[in-house]
């Protein structure tokens, strides 16, 4: 991978000999490999090591999860906030596999809207809850930085499984709870909007 770099950088035009980026292809390398580590990251043994099984069946939330991706399209960095809910039937998962979870799969090359969707059926398939619920607000450095130039601008997806999908005063229950105090209030308006006119 360091030979690539090197390789990269004199394809730049730049001279990768040079005494500032003589450990550059080594720094890159290490980098890369932090910012892709998701991909040797078993998910089921992460989340299998912390179910617990209780008699709860109200909402859980873990929202406001800082998380840091690469997109796919451009190798560029995109970065935000990921909101978590679910409905347990039988079974929990330990709060902090959750987070976990997120950066396992925001550690890979990426789009958001996949990014979202795994996350979701991931947590569907482990404990098989009554309900799913990801939201996903993010900056996108590809948008900022070239092509279009907005630097404020931020993508908002969602990910609806079972009684969030079917229910849009569940939905809505969960979008009022992620709102309060959320770094982007904004962009989870917008999501509760929708869910106002569907009730």
């Amino acid at each position: 991978m360091q030979n690539l770099i090197r390789d990269l950088l004199a394809a730049l035009g730049e001279d990768p000999d040079r005494e500032g980026l003589l450990d550059t292809p080594k720094r890159v390398e290490k980098a890369l490999r932090f910012l892709t580590s998701g991909y040797e990251a078993d998910v089921a043994q992460v989340l299998n090591n912390a179910l617990f099984t209780v008699d709860y069946s109200e909402m859980v939330i873990v929202k406001d999860i800082d998380f840091y991706s690469l997109c796919e399209h451009h190798l560029l960095p995109f970065f935000g906030k990921c909101h978590v809910a679910y409905i347990p039937s039988t079974k929990v998962i330990g709060l902090s596999k959750v987070p976990r979870l997120v950066d396992i799969f925001s550690r890979r090359l990426q789009i958001q809207e996949r990014l979202t969707s795994q996350i979701a059926e991931t947590i569907q398939d482990t404990i098989q809850p009554l309900g799913v619920a990801v939201v996903m607000e993010a900056t996108h450095l590809c948008m900022a930085m070239r092509g279009v130039e907005k630097q404020n601008s931020f993508a908002v997806t969602s990910a609806m499984l079972g009684a969030f999908r079917n229910s849009a005063r569940t939905r809505l229950e969960f979008l009022e709870l992620i709102r309060r105090r959320s770094a982007v209030p904004s962009a989870v308006d917008a999501v509760a909007a929708i869910s106002r006119a569907e009730d």
